[in-house]
């Protein structure tokens, strides 16, 4: 894996000299302002390239901590698979709530239109997050005429602060999702990473009965997964206005 490994860096709450098409990301990006924004689509703009290029990749954000191989738990025959602030119980189920923060997606002409059409969706959802906007466009007429293989992975193995996989015998990676502030998140990773030294430290016998179980979240909140079901209101009304 690692002779086919490459790094791209975006950076929002750290000052990085990134320029990407005339725009230049020196400083700060608070959540939700407008230079925040133009740099997440920047991002789909910048994944549909590589796509193009013929690879296939793993996006993750930094604020997510691996702890097993992510592959064996990947679905052989989608084309876009993407972890879940809320996952529903099926893989299939367009009700689940993606987070683009974990994906992994093979380059094909169908998946090169998506990422096309997820970011021409901007400009019919302007001011939106595109994590906000992809809760809406899953359902869209044209992704279905696309036929994309579409799958949604379950918390239980690619958890995260919205909803903690339960079984440390299982989990993959854990996301410092639903939470604001990088003092909240570096807290709460940093508990995260004691509990899984706490896991691995148990002898094999204590770890299969899985009766260890995480501290977090304490200083990242929950409540963020109450507002999807407003927000995506809220995109559909925009569209409607």
């Amino acid at each position: 894996m690692r002779e086919h490994f490459l790094v791209v860096r975006f950076y929002t709450t750290i000052a990085l000299p990134f320029s990407l098409k005339g725009s230049i990301f020196l400083r700060r990006h608070i959540f939700m302002t407008p230079d925040y924004l133009k740099m997440m689509w920047r991002r789909i703009d910048f994944l549909r390239s590589v796509l193009e290029m013929g690879y296939n990749f793993v996006f993750t954000d930094a604020d997510i901590m691996w702890f097993r191989n992510p592959f064996p738990r990947f679905y052989l025959d989608a084309d876009f698979q993407i972890a879940c602030d809320h996952f529903v119980g099926t893989s299939y189920d367009l009700e689940n709530k993606p987070n683009g923060g974990f994906n992994f997606v093979r380059s094909n002409n169908r998946t090169i239109e998506f990422y096309k059409f997820w970011y021409s969706s901007r400009e019919v959802y302007p001011g939106y997050h595109d994590q906000d906007v992809l809760n809406v466009i899953k359902f869209d007429a044209f992704i279905i005429d696309l036929e994309l293989k579409m799958r949604f992975l379950n918390t239980a193995n690619f958890g995260g602060f919205c909803e903690p996989s339960k079984d440390l015998n299982r989990v993959c990676t854990m996301h410092a999702n639903c939470c604001f502030g990088l003092g909240n998140k570096l807290h709460d990773l940093r508990v995260t990473l004691d509990d899984w030294k706490r896991y691995l430290s148990l002898p094999p016998s204590l770890k299969k009965s899985s009766i260890s179980s995480w501290r977090v979240p304490q200083n990242c909140s929950l409540d963020l997964i109450h507002h999807y079901n407003s927000t995506q209101k809220s995109v559909e009304q925009a569209k409607e206005d």
